[in-house]
């Protein structure tokens, strides 16, 4: 038999029970309890930040006029706490007694309660928006980095293929005009010989340009000396007349070498 919390024998007893009984309901426990420790019913909301109408609602076991089950229990949790009682017990009796008053399971929401949940916390929106807009500057910055990766990976690639291009002999755009013999070499021979690209520009006494342009290779001419020679890089350049090699270090000005040269 269920005693009536609103009867005089819950009110009566000041004697606080040791535990929930056999056939007694959670919220009318916590009731006994509160009364016995001289609590206002509207100083234990106020302190649980719970209003009058739902603690009365919990302390009368009145489901119906609740949320659904996983908010009854979370009140009997932190209303069990204020009073400083266990709420294993309570929890427990809970489960056994919610479905004969509602018909449902303790885990299933009451969609006809009057006391709707207001379902997402103030500031949830705000939160969500933070969480995305600092994804979105997470990939932005991920963006950022691979670009300048990528930058740095190309720019690398360009110094090496210069690098390798620089490495490699260039071809030659030199012009040798022949003699136009094509028996035996006549006149003085002049050679020279490259160590890295220059532009040369080579005239004999008849004042026929034998070679002009730009220059990587070995060079063997004849020709009538003396020749009239240009070397835009005097350093690259060993060279030699009837393979009689010539110092170059008398006519180089700058780096440049301009002069007229014999037998």
């Amino acid at each position: 038999m269920e005693v009536n919390p609103n009867s005089p024998q819950s009110n009566g007893s000041s004697a606080a029970p040791n535990a929930l009984g056999n056939v007694q309901r959670p919220g009318e426990y916590l009731r006994q309890i509160r009364i016995t420790q001289k609590r206002e019913l509207s100083d234990a909301a106020a302190e649980l930040n719970i209003p009058v109408k739902t603690l009365t609602a919990l302390e009368q076991d009145e489901y119906t006029s609740l949320p659904e089950a996983t908010f009854i229990k979370g009140y009997y949790r932190i209303y069990a706490k204020l009073l400083n009682v266990d709420a294993t017990s309570i929890i427990q009796r809970f489960d056994e007694i919610y479905a004969n008053d509602t018909g449902l399971l303790p885990n299933h929401a009451l969609n006809n309660s009057p006391i709707k949940i207001m379902g997402k916390l103030p500031g949830s929106n705000r939160d969500r928006n933070r969480k995305w807009i600092k994804r979105g500057l997470i990939a932005l910055l991920a963006l950022a980095v691979l670009g300048i990766l990528a930058a740095v990976i190309q720019n690398m690639s360009s110094g090496a293929d210069s690098d390798a291009q620089a490495l490699a002999p260039e071809a030659s755009d030199v012009q040798v005009l022949s003699s136009g013999s094509s028996g035996a070499v006549s006149g003085d021979q002049l050679s020279l010989q490259f160590n890295r690209p220059t532009s040369v520009h080579i005239v004999d006494s008849a004042g026929k340009v034998l070679a002009t342009g730009r220059q990587a290779s070995t060079l063997d001419l004849s020709g009538e000396a003396p020749f009239q020679i240009r070397l835009d890089d005097a350093a690259a350049v060993s060279l030699s007349l009837n393979n009689e090699a010539v110092s170059l270090s008398p006519y180089t000005v700058n780096g440049k070498a301009e002069f007229r040269l014999s037998r």
